[in-house]
């Protein structure tokens, strides 16, 4: 290890003697000032990897000292010493961006400890976060073996992201390869659990059964409406579960989640399927025969969803809901921001649904637009690029706003997405949707071991264009391909994020109640 060099500033250095002995033993550096002015010149001379500084000095004081270190170098570490425990004192070297703040008299194993926190502190916690996942990399493989339900599922995806997160910081690149092969596997095992299930559970014949997109509503924001408080329903298009607790630390410095649980998508997972069930409390099949002038084919021109307004409406009709509702999509930052100034007037509704469609655009732009690849080429730059959109966008200033009212507040979303790499060829004729993760049509070629094909589309309650429709969805990280250009359509499509099809990232969504603190 390349030697550590430090800085100790104090107008007694002579009495620390035996601390400086000691560190010397440990393999460090130390060099030594009794005054500001002296350190500073030091700082100009020599590379510092840390600088302990006493608060009381004569001359400068340690405070001042701490102000004409950071003007010249912001990111090195300071360690305040003092006697002193007043408040304002502590306040200002805070303030002042130390990184650490010790009450004399020190010991030397409090000054290792600090050592250690501050420079060493990504590796020891790198490795240790390597060691802990190592233990449990093998309980996850036995627990994904067994034949899970729904619930364990959503534990097992809990732990994997949380596993995700953790080894994301540690930077252990070997790790985190190894969790990716292990998430690859879940999603392999999750896709054969669904098949098995989704009939049974779409159609009812299963009395232990996850909330869906239809059943959301009814289950999970009905009793929120029996308290006092207004209630406001944040929908993120497209947000993962992963991207939710990279949000979640921004959003808690307002609120406090009281509870956090995943629910299950329909297929597909797609807007124009699982958002119109999520406001209509009904299935795809449903919304069309009950408000066929709200639903709109595959094969129909012109937007997918443009009714949901009117179908919540029907929803809480059907259900003698007879309260004060709002439903607002924003679509762009502009009318984001011209939502912010109406928060006021929304709080008089009992019900406030805010549809918020950045992640979704993301998603599609990252297809689309090669700055966009560069940015986000990989599940925690796109996690990344999420957190910095949020930290610069009006639905944080809605978040702010409401923190500082009296509310329920709701986070959630349609379903989530997928980086998707390995190309399934299909065929299909030129009424064949475009969505790259599930296909539907009359002529579709494809071979049916590498799909979860669906040939009477009612079963599962979905529309058919014609007759002799089918719908094949793909599983994993999977992605529809045609033969023509193949190589083109696969070079392009590679490592996008697509939804529509079977994956523990697509199905297990946010579903999210915050009050507030």
């Amino acid at each position: 290890m390349e030697k550590i060099t430090i800085l100790w500033v104090d107008d007694e250095i002579d009495l620390l003697k035996p601390h400086l002995l000691f560190l010397e033993q440990k393999g460090y550096t130390v060099l030594t000032a009794n005054n500001g002015h002296d350190a500073l010149e030091l700082l100009d001379k020599h590379p510092i990897d840390i600088i302990f500084l006493d608060e009381q000095m004569p001359g400068i004081s340690g405070i001042e000292t701490l102000e004409k270190i950071k003007d010249r170098t912001t990111n090195l570490p300071v360690v305040m010493i003092t006697k002193s425990e007043e408040e304002s004192i502590m306040e200002e070297a805070i303030g002042s961006n130390i990184s650490d703040y010790l009450i004399k008299p020190v010991n030397p194993n409090q000054i290792l400890l600090s050592l250690k926190k501050n420079l060493e502190n990504k590796k020891i916690v790198s490795e240790k976060t390597s060691f802990q996942y190592q233990q449990e990399f093998r309980t996850i493989g036995m627990e994904i073996s067994n034949r899970l339900n729904f619930n364990e599922w959503v534990d097992i995806y809990k732990k994997i992201v949380g596993w995700e997160l953790k080894l994301e910081r540690s930077q252990d690149e070997g790790m985190n390869q190894v969790l990716q092969m292990q998430k690859t596997e879940a999603n392999q095992l999750f896709s054969k659990f669904v098949e098995r299930n989704y009939l049974d559970w779409i159609s009812g014949k299963q009395d232990d059964k996850p909330v869906q997109s239809h059943n959301l509503i009814k289950e999970c924001i009905f009793p929120l409406l029996e308290d006092h408080r207004p209630t406001f329903v944040m929908l993120i298009d497209n947000l993962r579960y992963d991207q939710w607790k990279t949000l979640q630390p921004v959003i808690e410095e307002g609120f406090r989640v009281e509870k956090e649980e995943l629910y299950y998508s329909i297929l597909p997972t797609t807007t124009q399927y699982a958002r119109n069930s999520l406001f209509a409390g009904l299935l795809p099949t449903e919304i069309e025969k009950k408000y066929p002038k709200y639903w709109v084919n595959e094969d129909e021109e012109g937007p997918k969803n443009n009714f949901e307004s009117e179908l919540l409406g029907e929803l809480l009709k059907r259900y003698g809901r007879d309260i004060k509702y709002a439903y607002y999509k924003v679509l762009n930052m502009s009318y984001g921001k011209k939502l912010v100034e109406l928060m006021p007037n929304l709080m008089v509704n009992k019900l406030n649904f805010i549809v918020y469609n950045f992640v979704d655009m993301l998603s599609h732009a990252r297809t689309e637009m090669e700055i966009i690849r560069e940015l986000a080429n990989d599940d925690g730059a796109y996690r990344s690029l999420t957190l910095s959109w949020f930290n610069h966008s009006p639905l944080l200033e809605i978040f702010r706003y409401l923190a500082e009212k009296e509310v329920n507040l709701v986070i959630t979303t349609d379903h989530g997405s997928i980086r998707v790499s390995n190309p399934v060829k299909i065929l299909g004729d030129r009424n064949t949707n475009t969505n790259l993760r599930y296909k539907t049509g009359k002529a579709l070629k494809y071979e049916r071991n590498e799909v979860f094909e669906v040939r009477n589309p009612a079963d599962i309650f979905l529309p058919r264009t014609n007759v002799s429709s089918t719908f094949a969805f793909c599983r994993n990280s999977d992605f529809f391909a045609y033969p023509n250009n193949y190589n083109h359509y696969v070079n392009y499509y590679k490592d996008t994020f697509q939804h529509g099809g079977i994956s523990i990232e697509e199905m297990m969504i946010p579903f999210v109640i915050l009050r507030n603190r």
